[in-house]
């Protein structure tokens, strides 16, 4: 395993009640406590500088040895898919030819890894209506041949640029699943201290409770599912074989159930900080209230951990083109929700519309995702020198007669007109700044112009609007050939000016 290094970490279990633990560490660090009435234990234990491996040796009326004990820097990786899908999931070839050599890359990654300071342990995906799980059965793995594939391709990348740069063990402690809403991740206190999600927490649980009571009746049948079954079976099974209604209690989309499947089984171990995917299944479910409900989690996951305002970075989603209208805005939506979010302290968002893929929700491209998260980490938890963290965040507008002026921050040495191929670093072009649009008193939003005009502003314009009111950019599920950055290379985050 791999613990957090230079700090007091906790370490709990169970045994019989009043029974003796004392825990010993071959660093020298060593705890004695009484366990409680109902057999539960926690001591903290000092923990060395960086380096292994090390043994903990855990004591009462048997004993449990830990061997192959790591001091290093502790990251938790969760959300959905694009944090879920481990190394293994991208080395089919790519769905279209020019990003097949992001295929090749990780190809070669795999076949090459062989870093036993870099190492993994992956929650089971496991959903709880009601009861907060507090265990897991789980085992580390190394980033070498044996256990390189099951690795969070995401977070793998993230990892390995902090191996590079600070050369101490690092473990990643995955808790995803793909598909998940941000919903089912919060838990249900964190809803009902919220007065503008209790309401929809309630309402929720309402519902549930009314599917669960019916689906538990002695004569339910599920009608639907039945139809559906028995034309599959009559036109020779030849599509997709349809699935029956899955209870609640199974559901991972139902409200707080992976808080209590998964994470609360991880915590309080100690992290130095999370990184989190999330957010392309609420494009199309409560878009609107994505804000609300990340704010509420990331202050409700600090409040649990109980070890104060832990670093939280995250991304905005890649690009990828969507089936209809809503779910191109509710993308767009959402992504300006998560840039909202870095209201809150001792956060961060990596930028990735620039490395989507158009025909793949799942994009290859995650060396880049994993390299501007590990900025974030690398400046603000390791005191590293980093020319820039972030491509430029909007910061204010001010109408000027039939113009608007956008001022940014994390702007670097300037801003400018980019374009990034592949692993390539993005490229000064002299092209005009594009996927800027502009909105009037009409509400109508138009294509418009736009300038840099500084190193910290861009001019925005239509002609055929006189009085404009607001301004957004990137407002798409995939804004192709959006390219304004810093001339670091990092590239603006999609933002609406709205209120």
């Amino acid at each position: 395993m791999v613990v957090q290094r230079e700090t007091e970490i906790p370490v709990w279990g169970w045994a019989d009640a009043n029974e003796i633990v004392s825990v010993k560490a071959s660093w020298g660090a060593e705890a004695k406590v009484v366990t409680s009435g109902n057999g539960t234990w926690r001591v903290n234990l000092k923990t060395p500088k960086a380096g292994g491996p090390f043994t903990i040796t855990v004591s009462g009326k048997n004993t449990i040895v830990i061997n192959d004990v790591l001091s290093g820097e502790v990251w938790l990786c969760t959300g959905q898919s694009n944090m879920d899908f481990a190394m293994e999931k991208f080395l089919k070839d790519s769905r279209d030819p020019e990003h097949q050599p992001l295929v090749e890359y990780i190809r070669k990654e795999v076949e090459t890894a062989n870093d036993d300071w870099l190492r993994h342990i992956e929650v089971p995906q496991t959903t709880s209506l009601h009861k907060k799980n507090t265990n897991f059965e789980g085992n580390w793995v190394s980033a070498n041949a044996a256990g390189i594939k099951k690795i969070t391709a995401t977070g793998y990348f993230f990892a390995k640029q902090l191996r590079k740069e600070l050369n101490v063990p690092i473990g990643l402690v995955e808790c995803s699943w793909g598909g998940s809403r941000i919903e089912p991740w919060i838990s249900e206190e964190a809803f009902l201290s919220n007065e503008n999600l209790k309401d929809f927490f309630e309402a929720n649980r309402k519902e549930v409770n009314g599917i669960i009571n019916k689906m538990e009746a002695e004569d339910y049948k599920d009608t639907i599912y039945e139809r559906k079954l028995a034309s599959w079976n009559s036109k020779g099974q030849k599509d997709q074989k349809p699935k029956a209604f899955e209870h609640p209690k199974k559901d991972r989309q139902t409200a707080t159930t992976l808080y209590n499947g998964m994470l609360n089984s991880i915590i309080p171990y100690k992290i130095k900080g999370a990184i989190w995917y999330q957010g392309e299944s609420n494009a199309v479910y409560r878009p609107n209230e994505y804000e609300e409900s990340f704010t509420t989690m990331i202050n409700s996951w600090r409040a649990d951990w109980n070890q104060g305002n832990f670093s939280f970075y995250w991304v905005q989603l890649a690009a990828c083109t969507r089936g209809n209208d809503e779910a191109d805005k509710g993308w767009a939506t959402v992504n300006d929700k998560l840039r909202r979010t870095l209201k809150l302290p001792n956060t961060g968002m990596a930028v990735l519309y620039d490395i989507g893929e158009p025909k793949d929700i799942h994009p290859h491209n995650k060396m880049d995702a994993g390299k501007r998260l590990a900025l974030w980490a690398l400046k603000n938890d390791y005191n590293k020198n980093i020319a820039a963290v972030s491509g430029p965040l909007y910061e204010s507008f001010q109408i000027q007669n039939d113009k608007i002026k956008i001022a940014f921050t994390h702007t670097g040495s300037g801003l400018m007109v980019g374009h990034k191929y592949l692993l390539d670093d993005a490229v000064s072009v002299n092209e005009p700044l594009k996927w800027f649009e502009i909105v009037g008193k009409d509400g109508v939003w138009q294509k418009a112009e736009a300038k840099i005009v500084s190193k910290r502003q861009i001019e925005v314009w239509n002609s055929s609007i006189s009085n404009p009111i607001n301004v957004r950019y990137a407002w798409s599920g995939n804004p192709e050939g959006a390219n304004l950055y810093n001339k670091e290379g990092l590239p603006a985050a999609v933002f609406s000016t709205e209120k």
